[in-house]
């Protein structure tokens, strides 16, 4: 791998050199079968000269039972070698998929940018599938030239001019088939394109069915789907016509070498330079090898696909990451102190703050991207263009994301809920109980028949809006950080609720550093402070009562 990542030829190196010794073992039982396939019109000429010929029922018997084990042979060969290759492209595949959802996963993030998660869905399951069975496609190509060799070497035994034909016109065949892959390589690769975009723009809507219906863009986001889809389908069927008329030219050339072959033979029988045996040889010979030539024109069709594929895997395996890793540890113990330093990013504007260990912070913004770019810089998934945040007087970039992430957690408002039990969602270690309270989830667990044991489905779609923000608060609650960030996570709720949460919140987190990142007077007012971000800066900061008396921009962010 270079230095800036890995590239198509290193993940293809991977797949391949990950499973050699499936590969090779795959390899050799390949060699094997092809050898017993070219084996068996040269054994059938033998029988008919030393046998037939002759009428020699000895010798009838005992070639025909070398005939029998040669098949045998060949049976046993093609099974377990096919079985070590469909195991090696499986593998492979499998390897590549962890790769790729570790690197999307990563802490450091990155993986993502300018790609919808469907399209990377699509990477990390058809891709990681074409460039697994690169392996297969290895081992067949290797059992095929083997085949080619066997069937040389025969050739020549029985007929110089007939084993140098098949010597130096098969590098021929090999060479054209390779240049007819080319034009398929760059259709697959924009076939896959399209395809992992049409996945991207489905999932996309999906998740966001209920919002399209509710503001009635149903059609629009149909007609949306439907472009896609159609420029998805067009790509396929180039492809496809690329891939069948690569087939079908290498077809025809491999069909007239064969009868080029065949032709030969016959003239040499006829001239009395080989016999009626080695003539029926050679014409099995020739017949024989419309399978191996048939065979690699497919590796080509399959090399040609694994390597599109390959470089869009390593298009994200080699994603630069939004924020790197640092050196330094944490402090041990964490206290929970942070601070903000000039810090700029996005609607932010040299930003200072200060948040003592153990307070509940409450943070008001008259700029919805004020306080996602705060929610960014705390959680480091973005560092700031300028000034710092620093965690216990560390700076986060001084940090590794994932261990900072052992310390704080930002809770998103748009938090995904994932198919399982609302107890599984909450979280399986330890009693989630006190979380559920505090976040009144008791309160949705009660409403459901199997109450904590009732599956929520996919994104939590069998909840309602207020019900899976509930959920996903106990969730962030349960996780017990020392350092928890929440953003507007009662937006869906009536307003009995949201003051019962705002006192359960405050009662669970109490000694632990906790900002609520929202506009809503309910939480604000169980807080210790309230600072406000207005034009991206702190422009007031005291008591939640004190500023709703003295601040009107601070009245019209939390009271309008």
């Amino acid at each position: 791998m270079g230095a800036e990542g890995p590239r198509t030829r290193d993940v293809l190196g991977q797949a391949v050199g990950g499973q050699r010794r499936d590969v090779c073992t795959g390899a050799v039982l390949g060699a094997g079968h092809q050898l017993g396939e070219a084996l068996v019109p040269v054994l059938i000429g033998v029988v008919i000269d030393q046998a037939v010929a002759k009428s020699d029922t000895g010798a009838l018997v005992r070639w025909l039972a070398v005939l029998g084990v040669v098949y045998v042979g060949l049976s046993f060969s093609f099974r377990y070698g096919a079985r070590a290759g469909e195991r090696a492209a499986e593998q492979a595949a499998h390897l590549l998929r962890v790769a790729v959802v570790r690197r999307v996963l990563a802490p450091g993030g990155g993986a993502e940018s300018g790609r919808l998660p469907g399209a990377l869905a699509n990477i990390a399951t058809e891709d990681a599938k074409r460039v697994g069975a690169v392996n297969m496609a290895v081992m067949a190509g290797i059992s095929a030239l083997a085949g080619l060799a066997v069937s040389a070497v025969a050739l020549l035994v029985i007929s110089v001019p007939l084993g140098l034909m098949v010597l130096l016109g098969t590098p021929v065949l090999l060479l054209l088939g390779h240049l007819l892959s080319k034009p398929l390589e760059h259709r697959s690769e924009a076939e896959q394109e399209r395809a992992a975009h049409a996945s991207g723009i489905a999932a996309d809507l999906v998740a966001g069915l209920r919002v399209l219906k509710g503001i009635g863009a149903q059609g629009a986001a149909v007609q949306r789907y439907r472009r896609t889809s159609r420029d998805s389908l067009a790509a396929t069927l180039r492809a496809a016509s690329a891939q069948a008329w690569q087939s079908g030219v290498v077809l025809a050339l491999t069909g007239g070498f064969i009868a080029l072959v065949a032709l030969v033979g016959g003239r040499l029988a006829v001239e009395g330079d080989i016999t009626l045996g080695q003539l029926v040889s050679a014409v099995g010979l020739a017949l024989f090898l419309i399978g191996p030539l048939e065979v690699l024109a497919w590796v080509n069709a399959e090399l040609a696909q694994g390597r599109a594929s390959a470089g869009r895997i390593a298009e994200v395996l080699a994603a630069p990451l939004d924020v790197a890793a640092g050196e330094r540890r944490l402090a041990d113990p964490v206290r929970g102190g942070l601070r903000l330093r000039g810090v700029s990013l996005g609607g932010l504007r040299e930003v200072d703050l200060t948040v003592a260990p153990g307070e509940l912070l409450g943070v008001a913004s008259t700029d919805p991207a004020a306080a996602e770019a705060l929610l960014r810089c705390l959680g480091r998934t973005e560092d700031p263009e300028s000034g710092s945040v620093e965690l216990d007087g560390v700076p986060l970039t001084d940090l590794d994301p994932a261990e900072l992430r052992t310390a704080v957690l930002v809770a998103a408002h748009d938090a995904d809920l994932f198919d399982g039990t609302l107890r599984e969602n909450v979280g399986a270690g330890g009693d989630p109980g006190r979380a559920m309270a505090a976040a009144a989830a008791d309160e949705v667990a009660r409403t459901l028949p199997l109450g904590e044991a009732a599956e929520v489905g996919e994104g939590g779609r069998s909840l309602s809006g207020g019900q899976r923000q509930r959920v996903a608060l106990a969730r962030a609650l349960h996780a017990d950080r020392t350092i928890l960030v929440v953003h507007d996570p009662t937006t869906a709720v009536d307003a009995v609720t949201e003051t019962r949460i705002a006192d359960g919140v405050r009662e669970f987190r109490s000694g632990r550093t906790t900002v609520l990142v929202t506009n809503s007077p309910s939480l604000l007012a169980v807080t210790d402070r309230v600072v406000l971000l207005d034009a991206g800066r702190i422009a007031a900061d005291g008591p939640h009562t004190g500023l709703l008396r003295d601040d009107a921009a601070y009245r019209t962010a939390v009271l309008a």
